[in-house]
C-alpha cells in the first residue's frame, strides 16, 4: 500500500531522472574536492573556501536526493561505477588555473540547472509536489551560486544590461 497517492506508473521517469542528478552531484561534489585541495595563486583564500562551501553543500544535496528516491519508495543508485557512466558532468584534471576551476563549475551549474529542471518537468506530471518543492529549491540556490561565479569571472569594469534602467 503506497502513502504517497502518486500513481507508480508516473513516478518512474522522475526516480530515473533523480538518480541522473544524484550521479551529476557525486561527480561534482568530487571535482569540487579536487579543485578545493589543488587551488593556486592570488585567489587561494577565496576559491579554497568557495569550493568548500559547494562541496560542503553539494554533499548535503546528495543525500536529500537519494532520500527523496527513497520516500517514492526505490532504492537510490549507489555505485561509483554507475555514477561515472551515467552522469552528464565529466571528471577533468584538477590541475586547472583559478579561473579555469571556476568556469568549469560553472559549466557543471549549466548541466546540473538542466538536469534539475528535467525532474521538475517530470514530476509535475506525477503530482509529486514533494520533488518540485525540493528541486525548486536547488534551482533557486544553484542559480545565485552561478551568478555569484559568473561575477567573479568578470572585469570590474564591465557592466550588466542596463536597458530597463534606461527607460
Amino acid at each position: 500500500m503506497s502513502y504517497l497517492n502518486m500513481n507508480d506508473e508516473k513516478l518512474i521517469p522522475v526516480v530515473v531522472e533523480l538518480n541522473t542528478l544524484l550521479a551529476n552531484y557525486h561527480i561534482y561534489y568530487q571535482k569540487l574536492r579536487n579543485f578545493h585541495w589543488n587551488v593556486l595563486g592570488e585567489n587561494f583564500f577565496d576559491l579554497h573556501q568557495t569550493f568548500e562551501n559547494l562541496y560542503t553543500d553539494a554533499r548535503t544535496k546528495i543525500d536529500e536526493i537519494a532520500e527523496r528516491i527513497l520516500t517514492l519508495r526505490y532504492h537510490p543508485m549507489s555505485k561509483l561505477s554507475d555514477y561515472l557512466e551515467i552522469s552528464e558532468i565529466k571528471e577533468i584534471s584538477p590541475l586547472q588555473s583559478d579561473k579555469e576551476m571556476v568556469v568549469e563549475v560553472i559549466k557543471d551549474h549549466k548541466l546540473l540547472l538542466a538536469q534539475m529542471s528535467t525532474v521538475v518537468k517530470n514530476a509535475d506530471n506525477a503530482g509529486d509536489e514533494g520533488t518540485i518543492d525540493l528541486i525548486g529549491a536547488y534551482i533557486r540556490e544553484l542559480e545565485k551560486a552561478s551568478w555569484m561565479l559568473d561575477a567573479w569571472t568578470k572585469k570590474s569594469s564591465e557592466k550588466l544590461k542596463q536597458n530597463i534602467l534606461e527607460s
